[in-house]
């Protein structure tokens, strides 16, 4: 199944920059002792006073604690205290959370592609094009009665997304009904589903041929995607493109380096310095494919980590312009490392990122110094805009043959949010207004 997107104003992001897989070995003091613990039960027992002392801590809490607790839920909240003391970006994930990490790196998970609302009754909003969901014969506005014949009142709605994914392949039945009130027996295959990056891509200026797009996250299917975007806006005559980062937290850090050597053919994209030897991500000409189209970029103070190491190039490259609000000020990059025998996963800040101009955008925990990136040029708006763009440019586009349905539905219910048309947008608009050669703050141009 996949969710309706609901960006938050200043996040602490969390969807991080993956470099490489593997197990990374500490020592420390205090919260570092749980992850020793958790190597002596997979390699074997020692004699670490480290060790012991935290068995005696351990056992002082089981023997006496007045509440419920046991040996693992002791051993992860160790674990998560060591990583979470470090920063505000590094975690230890147990098997619950795993799922979602690993969906916001690779792009892809397991459903049967529906757009669901909860509240008041678990309904279908619409089915992804193409979907299992469509295949099967799910509609707009169908309510959900039951999945694998057990009636689903009373559930929340982690149980009910529960329900609905399962294992890749397997089948799922459901009882729905359809707002003509008629019940329907449906039988839908589960299959690995894409989570979209790009949303709402499309031509805003046809005579000037301006294209535009949202890019909401970064993974490993992000490059693929963006270049399918650009292709296609150039087969309707796109001659210039406006991307909108705007919300959008980051993500795997490979991806925004390619998308920038879109643009630029040679120099450093970026620089990762941690403890070792600095990386120095360098562009290859031949592979800036979009070299020379005219480009703008929407930021806003939610865009973050990768966001930042895309717009920072092309804004160091002058390979074009940044429209909107400074942004988040993340400038740290996680190694994700995988514990295959806890299905766990720690994702610890190995190093900072550093801009071609070698920019460090870091934000301090008490915002001491400047952090971010600004943009060239600056477009304030309020709350009430900025809350209503965000709602519309994460959400899924419905597919053509469900607009007439939900335009419908949404006549008679005016409770259903369903961003069907894009709402005044002054960020945009200004970008718009550069590509007709208009400069914000010119008299002239007013």
């Amino acid at each position: 199944m996949i969710e309706p997107s609901r960006p938050q104003r200043l996040p602490q992001p969390t969807v991080e920059e993956s470099r490489v897989a593997g197990l990374i070995f500490m020592t420390g003091t205090f919260f570092g002792m749980g992850l020793m613990v958790f190597f002596m039960q997979v390699w074997g027992s020692g004699d670490d006073e480290d060790i012991e002392h935290y068995r005696s801590v351990r056992d002082l809490v089981l023997q006496t604690y007045v509440g419920e607790t046991n040996e693992q839920e002791l051993l992860e909240s160790a674990l998560r205290g060591m990583l979470e003391e470090l920063d505000d970006y590094s975690r230890y994930y147990v098997e619950d959370e795993v799922d979602a990490v690993n969906q916001d790196t690779t792009g892809q998970t397991i459903g049967i592609g529906v757009i669901m609302r909860y509240n008041p009754d678990p309904t279908v909003l619409f089915p992804v094009a193409g979907s299992p969901a469509e295949k099967a014969g799910l509609r707009v506005g169908d309510k959900i009665l039951s999945l694998d014949e057990e009636l689903i009142e009373g559930l929340s709605q982690e149980e009910l997304s529960t329900l609905i994914r399962g294992p890749e392949g397997s089948r799922l039945a459901m009882t729905v009904e359809g707002r003509d009130g008629v019940q329907r027996d449906l039988a839908v295959d589960r299959h690995q589903l894409l989570v979209p990056s790009v949303r709402r891509r499309r031509m805003l200026d046809e005579e000037r041929g301006i294209g535009y797009f949202a890019l909401v996250s970064f993974s490993n299917e992000s490059l693929r995607e963006f270049d399918e975007a650009i292709e296609a806006l150039k087969a309707e005559g796109m001659q210039g493109l406006i991307i909108d980062l705007r919300g959008n937290p980051g993500g795997v850090l490979s991806a925004a380096v390619e998308m920038a050597g879109r643009f630029i053919p040679d120099g450093v994209l970026t620089s990762t310095e941690g403890r070792g030897i600095p990386e120095i991500e360098y562009a290859r000409k031949g592979e800036a494919h979009y070299l020379g189209m005219p480009l703008t970029l929407l930021i806003d103070q939610n865009s973050a980590s990768a966001s930042e190491v895309f717009a920072g190039a092309v804004q160091d490259y002058r390979v074009g312009v940044l429209v909107g609000m400074p942004s988040y000020g993340k400038g740290v990059v996680q190694t994700i490392s995988r514990y295959m025998q806890r299905r766990a996963i720690a994702k610890l800040t190995t190093s900072y990122y550093y801009t071609p101009a070698h920019r460090n955008l870091q934000r301090s925990r008490d915002d001491s110094h400047a952090f971010g990136l600004s943009p060239d040029i600056e477009v304030d708006v309020s709350l009430e805009e900025s809350d209503e763009v965000l709602r519309y440019v994460h959400s899924y586009e419905p597919p053509a043959a469900a607009m007439a349905d939900l335009r419908a539905w949404q006549a008679v219910d005016s409770s259903l949010e369903l961003n069907l048309d894009p709402p005044a947008d002054s960020q945009l608009e200004t970008a718009l207004r550069l590509f007709a050669g208009e400069l914000p703050g010119d008299p002239s141009t007013e």
